[in-house]
């Protein structure tokens, strides 16, 4: 069978996971329908006339406006606890100094002295707490879903009614400065701004002083009507060094200061309001739905007395989409379409001398028009789509319909019946909060044909992969069909969409993905079924349970639990700990380290010697607790979940630059160096061991002096990372160049390599001389040109033969009477040594994605990897310390390793450089899959072996006595004896592996649908799944990846033959 099969076998393989990753996708992850339906001035939101004295005024729409300009501060990341005094503490507690406490003195100084001026809210965030979620809140008073958090890279225009499009129709100057994702939610809507890059989070100033130098000039001018200023340095300084920071209290008084300036330009005409889009967790990220993260800051003040009443102790929480009705009619303006969101009634009560019968009509006013906004929208919604439960939206409706019309009775009477008032605003309140929770709860309308068809979908790719390697080893498995198979899937899919196209139906890509998956599926079955199942049952393949597929069940099953993944990262390196156990005391060891039964690939040739022991229990029970150990020392670079306040997130995590004190800071990164130093000198240590060091091959040079200067590249980025801030002004600009220039230089020197190692990845040493070495892998003479298959498939001929044509004139010029011998040497490891140096091109810029400190744990990897595969472990992937299956726990700054500007308008590769540093250990441990199939034949004893000399006659028996030489032992070379069965293996190996992610990612989509209705399915089962999803895509494209390295290695030692074969016909 060509090796080439394999991969295009694997390749099927992982299409069928991908057509039911995406079908269950589509069901699972929907998105709400958009309305495009837009308020207006002219069309009232109800039946019912507006109400008195509203129309006709100037500038009256629905309402009189109170405001005729309003000046939005929306300061990033504005968690409600950074508003506080430094003096908030518990009762009884002593005062607890923050940075960031204290800081917008400015607010509590308004508070303190003009309490009918200004007012501090706690405004609740609805998750995902992403800034283009947040945005598209504050101006819509929608609830994007879940699925829109992917859209934070990319912001497409809002189609849906907002305040900015209702603004710009009312003829209003709308002024921006700040955040660029504004210029692509709402393009062309500003008549002034002032864009500057956002998503380079250790870029703390770019945006603020930019927008400083602008914000008062143009408000000087009042050339406007509403001027929006978003600030982005306190979330940039969460993301860098968290919020205990002293950086962060510099933003915080910074933010203080603008607040301040501002306060004292406002005229009496004006609104200022000054808000947080979202808060942060302890470790400065956001994303999730924590405490934290949904908890932010809401300030509202005005020249003249904007409350009736004091501010209470405790600051009121108010959700945050209620501000968008309250600008709106604050504003005159009509409340946009699709707003939930229920007004401030405090807004609406009149000054602090109004009768309290004129507030409470005021406040049922303005609740009034916003019921009468959101019952249009209900009506309208639930007419174009059925995802609105129709039992609460008639209840709803008749709710609204009797406080309607206790409202209007009251209108008619408006005299007395203070208590008949208070209970339309109750109602109209009841109305508005009830329907906001049947959409939040309405819009995670699930498609249970796609969820079930797409995990069925899966459940047949990991059967299949499990009968497949275990039928992979036999004669009659059909390595070929899958080509049918394809061709049968392509067929069924091109009827389906004609069908379609017929029927003048839509073309699904996800549905036609599906049907090719299963058109080619169900043929190979049909065929394996018949060729196999008409012998004997198919249930003869399957495996008998041992621990290792215990565990795995035993994790499966975990998957179910919400506990168990947010608890996943302690409770997966105990099951490692327990398979390990489990596999010491299993395996028998009888001076092996590898069983050769294990390995299902024969040795080579019956005559071959049996491999002398080398490991005894003892050697095995240290490779356990070394293992063990490192697994251990791993879990010490932990991130808590935000589920666990009781639990402590690894402070090792943070970069150096986040580090204050300066003699640890240089300990810290003395210690990062060392561990960089330590991996490459082992890499080197181990191709000297196996001498594959010593061959003048590109790719062994390039591990010689390229892999170095990786490392000092490296090492020279950390130290500038690290004391960025700390530099000289008169070398900022060297160091801003050496971030840019560096980091790239590492990527391109690793992109050298590995193309160096892709066109000659064969790493061997050649000697030719006279007479016979004490030691070689391979020593032959020449006997002439091959007489049998078993001649040409014999590896020592092919390398003697290429060899005896190089040193030909060195034969001639010597005149020997003895044959020319020619010694390959380190042949036995040519294979690992490919993979080997392939992972650690690999690890290096992947390195430099993450923080300085995750370089021990980069080595601590790399060691386990090294354990494991002694004990023929599976090769599951182990998630790089300091991720979590969690939005939050994402490391953005990632985009930012070399291109410290920005990107541009390009997505794809902040995207990139982002998924490489989430998802850096499953493509390292993908890639380097195939050392489970070769590092057994390492493991075989490493020195010269006594070998006895074939006589070549009956004559030289009875003169020469038996005579002993000396050979390297063959390991890998083991397999070029048996190609049929190394490519079995190869795809038996691929197949179990495939299998092992597919068990994982069919156990999470098979928990978000049975516990789709759960409380934590957007918190903890929906996050799980992408992750799951993305990380099985990116570990099959890597174990794709490293079979291809393999055979390219293995393409390249028959390259040699070839090559030979034809000088020897000529």
């Amino acid at each position: 069978m060509q090796k080439i099969s394999v991969l295009l076998f694997l390749a099927w393989v992982c299409f069928l996971f991908y057509a039911g990753i995406s079908l269950f996708t589509s069901g699972f992850l929907l998105t709400r329908l958009e309305l495009t339906n837009h308020s207006s001035c002219q069309e009232p939101p109800g039946p019912e006339p507006l109400p008195l004295g509203h129309r006709g005024e100037p500038g009256a729409c629905w309402m009189a406006s109170r405001f005729s300009r309003v000046v939005l501060v929306l300061i990033d990341a504005l968690r409600f606890d950074f508003a506080q005094p430094q003096s908030s503490h518990m009762p009884g507690e002593p005062p607890v100094s923050l940075p960031f406490l204290g800081k917008l003195s400015s607010l509590q100084r308004i508070l303190e002295i003009q309490p009918h001026r200004g007012r501090l809210y706690r405004s609740q965030v609805d998750p995902p707490t992403t800034t283009m979620q947040r945005l598209k809140a504050l101006t819509t008073g929608s609830l994007p879903t879940f699925i829109d958090a992917g859209s934070n890279f990319a912001s497409h225009a809002i189609v849906e009614d907002n305040l900015i499009k209702q603004l710009t129709s009312a003829g209003r100057r709308v002024v921006f400065m700040g955040d660029d994702t504004w210029k692509d939610l709402f393009p062309g809507a500003f008549s002034q701004a002032f864009f500057f890059p956002s998503f380079n989070v250790r870029d703390l100033h770019t945006v603020d002083n930019g927008i400083l130098e602008h914000l008062y000039p143009t408000m000087d001018s009042r050339e406007w009507d509403v001027l929006i200023a978003h600030f982005l340095g306190v979330d940039h300084c969460g993301h860098k060094h968290g919020p205990h920071h002293p950086e962060m209290a510099k933003k915080l008084s910074q933010m203080d200061h603008v607040i301040q300036g501002l306060v004292e330009r406002l005229e009496n005409d004006t609104l200022l309001v000054v808000a947080g889009d979202h808060g942060m967790t302890m470790n400065g990220d956001h994303g999730g739905d924590s405490e934290l993260e949904v908890s932010a800051a809401l300030f509202l003040y005005s020249p003249t007395a904007l409350f009736p009443s004091v501010p209470p102790e405790e600051p009121e929480v108010v959700p945050q989409v209620s501000l968008v009705p309250t600008l709106a009619l604050l504003l005159g303006l009509p409340i946009p379409f699709g707003n939930i969101g229920e007004v401030m009634t405090e807004l609406f009560s009149g000054i602090k001398d109004s009768q309290p019968h004129t507030s409470a009509m005021a406040q049922a006013s303005a609740l009034h028009l916003n019921a009468q906004q959101v019952s249009r929208f209900l009506h309208t919604y639930s007419a174009a789509t059925q995802d609105l439960q129709v039992k609460e939206l008639q209840r709803l409706q008749s709710l609204f319909s009797k406080a309607s019309a206790d409202y209007q009775r009251f209108l008619q009477s408006p005299q007395g019946a203070e208590a008949a008032l208070q209970a339309v605003i109750a109602e109209l309140q009841q109305f508005l909060r009830g329907a906001r929770a049947m959409c939040i709860e309405s819009w995670a309308q699930f498609s249970l044909v796609r969820m079930a068809g797409g995990a069925t979908l899966l459940a047949a790719a990991c059967f299949f992969c499990l009968l497949a390697s275990q039928w992979a080893t036999s004669q009659g498995f059909p390595f070929h069909s899958h080509r049918v198979s394809v061709a049968w899937g392509l067929a069924g899919t091109i009827i389906y969409a004609g069908l379609l196209a017929t029927a003048g139906l839509k073309l699904d890509p996800v549905v036609l993905g599906a049907v090719a998956a299963v058109g080619s599926l169900l043929p190979f079955l049909w065929k394996a079924w018949a060729g196999w199942g008409a012998r004997r049952p198919l249930a003869a393949l399957l495996p008998i349970p041992g621990p290792v597929l215990l565990l795995l069940l035993i994790r499966w099953a975990a998957f179910f639990s919400d506990s168990f993944v947010i608890a996943e990262a302690r409770a997966t390196p105990f099951l490692l700990g327990s398979l390990i156990l489990l596999l010491v005391a299993q395996l028998h060891w009888e001076g092996q380290l590898l069983p050769p039964k294990l390995l299902a690939i024969p040795r080579l040739g019956p005559s071959t010697p049996a491999v002398p022991p080398r490991h005894n229990g003892m050697h095995a029970l240290g490779l356990g607790v070394g293992l063990l150990l490192c697994t251990r020392l791993a879990g010490l670079f932990h991130r808590c979940p935000e589920e666990t306040p009781a639990c402590h997130s690894s402070p090792w995590l943070s970069p150096l630059a986040s580090m204050v004190g300066g003699r640890a800071k240089n300990l810290w990164y003395g210690a990062c160096v060392g561990a960089l130093v330590a991996l490459l000198a082992s890499v080197r240590l181990w191709l000297r061991r196996y001498g594959n060091l010593k061959s003048p091959e590109p790719p062994v040079l390039f591990v010689r002096w390229g892999l170095p200067l990786m490392a000092l590249g490296i090492a020279a980025y950390w130290a500038l990372a690290s004391g960025a801030d700390e530099a000289p002004p008169r070398l900022r600009a060297l160091v801003a160049g050496a971030s840019v220039v560096l980091p790239r230089a590492v990527a391109g020197l690793a992109a050298s390599g590995l193309m160096l190692l892709l066109w000659r990845p064969v790493t061997v040493l050649v000697k030719a001389g006279m007479g016979a070495p004490r030691t070689r892998t391979v020593l032959t003479p020449f006997l002439g040109p091959p007489t049998s298959q078993a001649d040409l498939d014999f590896v020592a001929p092919q390398i003697y033969r290429h060899m005896q044509e190089v040193f030909r004139g060195q034969l001639e010029r010597n005149n020997s009477q003895g044959p020319l011998t020619v010694a390959a040497y380190q042949l036995g490891s040519v294979y690992s040594a490919a993979m080997v140096t392939a992972l650690t091109l690999l690890a290096f810029p992947l390195l430099l994605l993450h923080a300085e400190r995750v370089s021990l744990v980069f080595l601590l990897l790399f060691l386990q990897s090294f354990l494991l595969l002694h004990l023929l472990a599976a090769g599951i992937p182990i998630t790089t310390p300091g991720h979590q299956p969690v939005f939050p726990a994402i490391h953005w700054h990632a985009a930012f390793i070399g291109f410290p500007e920005g990107h541009g308008s390009s997505i794809w590769l902040p995207a990139f450089l982002v998924g490489a540093n989430t998802f850096a250990s499953h493509l390292l441990f993908a890639v380097g899959c195939p050392l489970l199939l070769l590092w057994p034949f390492l493991c075989e004893s490493h020195g010269p072996q006594k070998r006895r000399q074939t006589p070549r006659n009956e004559a030289e028996t009875r003169v020469r006595p038996e005579e002993e030489e000396e050979e390297e032992p063959l390991m890998e070379m083991r397999l070029r004896n048996a190609p049929h069965h190394f490519s079995a293996a190869l795809l038996q190996l691929g197949l179990k592996y495939l299998f092992v992610l597919g068990v994982q990612i069919l156990a999470c989509a098979l928990a978000a649908f049975i516990l789709r209705r759960h409380l934590m399915v957007w918190k903890v089962f929906a996050p799980k799944f992408i992750f799951e999803a993305v990380g099985f895509i990116v570990s099959s494209v890597g174990l794709l990846l490293g079979i291809a390295l393999v055979m390219r290695v293995d393409g390249a030692v028959s390259s040699w033959f070839k090559q030979l074969v034809l000088a020897q016909q000529r």
